[in-house]
């Protein structure tokens, strides 16, 4: 009995789950509310109750995606150093990408010789060097992908330090001439 009790509150669980998010249909006039989607006629509002709160949001205007760092960088809200190292943690996340995709590569490669040698075909077998050319100019293009990525990248943090070091440069050849240093704020 236990067992099926619980076995009945598990199937329940995912009705409940949508139960504080329910939709306003709405044609004309008429207004109806639902669980599911609305048909494609009427103008869909999705109302959401979480924590005591109610948030009602037009789900037929079409959503704005914008890049997290786009818009920090628009707003000119990072500073200098801040900048300096989500880009450089950006570099090691693409190096660590490229290295997984070695990894996913080197497996493919396995599979391909598993299935070649169960297949009892050549290594020399068209089909199966046309599908290992295949794999890797697949991981290949990814791994350019983020190289360009990279080299963006860094060609960015140069433009942003290049002014920095020509100060430092600057301070160190007016101490070399024995001349009074300006620092700068």
């Amino acid at each position: 009995m236990g067992k099926l009790l619980l076995a009945i509150a598990l199937l329940l669980l995912p009705g409940l789950s949508h139960a504080s998010s329910i939709y306003k249909c709405i044609k004309g006039d008429k207004v109806v509310f639902s669980q599911t989607s609305c048909p494609k006629e009427f103008k869909q509002h999705h109302i959401q109750y979480q924590l005591g709160i109610t948030t009602e949001i037009d789900s037929d205007k079409p959503k704005e995606k914008l890049d997290p760092l786009q818009a920090l960088l628009n707003k000119r809200t990072l500073s200098q150093e801040k900048l300096l190292q989500l880009i450089d943690a950006e570099v090691y996340r693409l190096k660590q990408e490229n290295s997984y995709y070695e990894i996913l590569r080197a497996s493919e490669k396995q599979k391909l010789d598993r299935k070649r040698y169960w297949q009892k075909q050549a290594k020399d077998d068209p089909e199966f060097l046309t599908k290992v050319d295949e794999m890797n100019s697949y991981f290949d293009g990814l791994i350019k992908l983020n190289k360009d990525a990279m080299f963006m990248l860094k060609q960015h943090k140069r433009r942003i330090t290049a002014p920095e070091q020509e100060e430092q440069r600057e301070q160190r050849e007016q101490a070399d001439r024995g001349a009074p240093q300006v620092v700068q704020h």
